[in-house]
């Protein structure tokens, strides 16, 4: 049975709001609790390797399972990102880079053996791997393409989520109206739905010095999760329609 999302508006709507928790759960481990990347990496990589194993070892969709695993992929890129541009001092860019090339290397690999990038529906295990792993590459990269907006270019926070949500809305214009491959266009709007959630997350927890809300970390991770919380339950209801009308 089908193990993945089907690509809807209530998917890119959950996503938004999965990667703006990743960015301010990410930033709460290792910036308000203090614990640094090193430790925020190796706390959230526990979670996402639990939630993944459960994932992988469950027979069909489950929503809640299943957007668990994608919160695992924004919390632990976030560390991953900061971890690269800040303790290791690569830099936004050469980490964006890196970033760049380890998901593209992830997408050679699972076309090169499965002669496609078709993320819906997924079935084998060793395909499901793939997904998996390019979806956590990519929102690393996002993650650190924010921060280059903001950091290296100079935009606020704002405009960064401005610049970027931008960027998908042409996306989507390509997708109704040219004949440009819908995966290639699915995996630009997925990577740039990440820096738009990051840069929103940053516009809501940085103080005003920085162009920010400043309504902190928790607060900010807290009402995500509410707002996730109320989407799994309607993507639960919508998959549950579609299994009984099957």
């Amino acid at each position: 049975m089908n193990k993945v999302a089907k690509i809807t508006l209530l998917f890119w709507l959950m996503k938004i709001v999965a990667t703006t928790l990743g960015e301010t759960l990410g930033d709460f481990i290792s910036m308000t609790l203090n614990l640094g990347y090193l430790t925020g990496i190796g706390i959230t990589l526990a979670f996402f390797g639990i939630v993944l194993s459960t994932q992988l070892l469950s027979k069909k969709y489950i929503p809640i399972l299943y957007w668990l695993v994608i919160i695992g992929t924004t919390t632990l890129g976030t560390e991953i990102s900061d971890f690269l541009d800040r303790s290791l001092h690569l830099g936004y860019a050469w980490g964006s880079f890196l970033l760049v090339f380890c998901l593209m290397i992830t997408l050679v690999l699972w076309h090169k053996r499965y002669k496609g990038l078709e993320v819906y529906p997924i079935f084998e295990k060793s395909k499901e791997i793939y997904y998996w792993v390019a979806i956590l590459f990519s929102n690393s990269l996002g993650t650190a393409f924010g921060d280059f907006l903001s950091d290296n270019i100079g935009l606020s926070y704002l405009h960064g989520a401005m610049v970027t949500g931008a960027i998908i809305l042409i996306v989507v214009v390509l997708h109704y109206y040219t004949t440009i491959n819908h995966i290639f266009l699915f995996w630009i709007a997925f990577i740039f739905t990440r820096p738009f959630g990051a840069t929103f997350g940053d516009f809501l927890t940085k103080p005003h010095s920085k162009g920010g809300l400043e309504l902190g970390t928790l607060n900010s991770s807290l009402v995500s999760i509410a707002i996730l919380s109320i989407l799994v339950v309607v993507a639960n209801w919508e998959n549950k329609k579609h299994t009984v009308g099957r």
